[in-house]
């Protein structure tokens, strides 16, 4: 209750300071649809929102268009919510990822209640500033993550069919989602449970594979292996792309380094070392390979993510759920403490959409 009525003041303070218009959300830029760009690139949000108004004919409006198809799953609830109705569909992109928000946080308040935790450390999960910032942009990661929580939670109940559901249509909403089932897969194998385990996990990769084949077929590309317009690749050399960034501004460099390390590197740091020793000791439960799957890949993660802060919060929010679930999970009240550090982040307000 408390993220929903926050996220509907924040929404509606938005439109407000706007003339109520919900393009202002969708933030499209000139480079990729000249008559309704608004800045020179726009933001992420704007591919979403041109695959809901057009699903055959979007690829001109993309930056790379196997890349954007491949998170299909937002967009085409948009469209379906909205009955096709191109006016409509701005409006329900906001509804539905405020729903995403509330539910999501549903689902963690839930989680950590059946394991007798504090309700109230989900509004971590909720009122995170990637997740804030993802709603003002109309971005896929409060839908994504929200499923990804139902899907954790399901399988804690031990409803595997619920859960790889959940899991599946995470993964074709954001691909990053999909450490998440991979990582209960781990947990199962390493439970003597290898035909079971071997066979749920394929069964919820079934869906994103098998629209990649429709993807290359269709685009001629993978969507796993685009990425989006100057984005750089990922490193082999841990946190090379934070410290191998070169820029004769020392002092701008010390500031960014300051946030990064703060929002991302440090807590990911944090949580590979202790997955690994929890896996040293022999637990290798899902909380323990959910937050290792999501720690892990911050010391690889490209300067494009690393150094832009509205991208590296976007990919801490899978972090915060990791870290979230491990709690809940293992028990361990000082990752659900630790976690509550991220909430200082909301003291940026909108200085993290800003320049856009």
């Amino acid at each position: 209750m408390v993220v929903l009525v926050l996220a509907g003041l924040y929404s509606l303070s938005v439109l407000a300071r706007n003339d109520w218009n919900p393009m202002t959300f969708v933030v499209i830029g000139k480079q990729f649809d000249p008559s309704h760009g608004i800045t020179t690139m726009g933001y992420d949000g704007q591919f979403a929102y041109q695959i809901a108004v057009n699903p055959a004919g979007a690829a001109p409006y993309l930056d790379i268009p196997a890349y954007r198809y491949q998170r299909i799953g937002y967009p085409i609830l948009s469209r379906w919510l909205s009955l096709g109705n191109p006016g409509v569909i701005p409006w329900m992109m906001i509804f539905i990822n405020m729903t995403s928000l509330t539910l999501g946080t549903l689902a963690t308040e839930w989680l950590l209640t059946e394991h007798n935790h504090n309700r109230w450390f989900a509004l971590v999960y909720g009122l995170f500033a990637g997740q804030l910032l993802s709603l003002r942009l109309d971005l896929t990661e409060p839908m994504a993550f929200m499923l990804v929580q139902w899907g954790v939670l399901f399988f804690d109940r031990k409803r595997l069919g619920w859960s790889g559901f959940f899991f599946a249509l995470a993964g074709l909403t954001r691909e990053l989602t999909l450490l998440f089932p991979a990582a209960c897969t781990l947990s199962l194998l390493f439970h003597n449970k290898k035909w079971k385990g071997a066979g749920w996990g394929l069964a919820v990769l079934a869906p994103f594979a098998a629209w990649q084949i429709f993807l290359f077929n269709w685009l001629g590309n993978w969507g796993v292996n685009s990425g989006g317009e100057r984005a750089s690749s990922f490193e082999w050399i841990p946190f090379h792309g934070w410290w191998g960034y070169h820029t004769p501004e020392t002092q701008i460099f010390f500031l960014f380094s300051i946030f990064v390390l703060l929002v991302a590197l440090i807590p990911a740091t944090v949580g590979i070392i202790t997955a690994i020793k929890n896996l040293w000791q022999r637990q290798c439960t899902a909380g323990v390979w959910i937050l290792l799957a999501n720690s892990l890949i911050f010391p690889f993660l490209p300067t494009s993510n690393v150094l832009n802060p509205p991208g590296l919060v976007r990919m801490v929010i899978g972090l915060v759920a990791a870290v979230l679930d491990y709690g809940a999970l293992e028990g361990s009240l000082n990752a659900l403490r630790f976690s509550l550090l991220w909430l200082f982040l909301l003291a940026f307000g909108e200085g993290l959409v800003a320049i856009y």
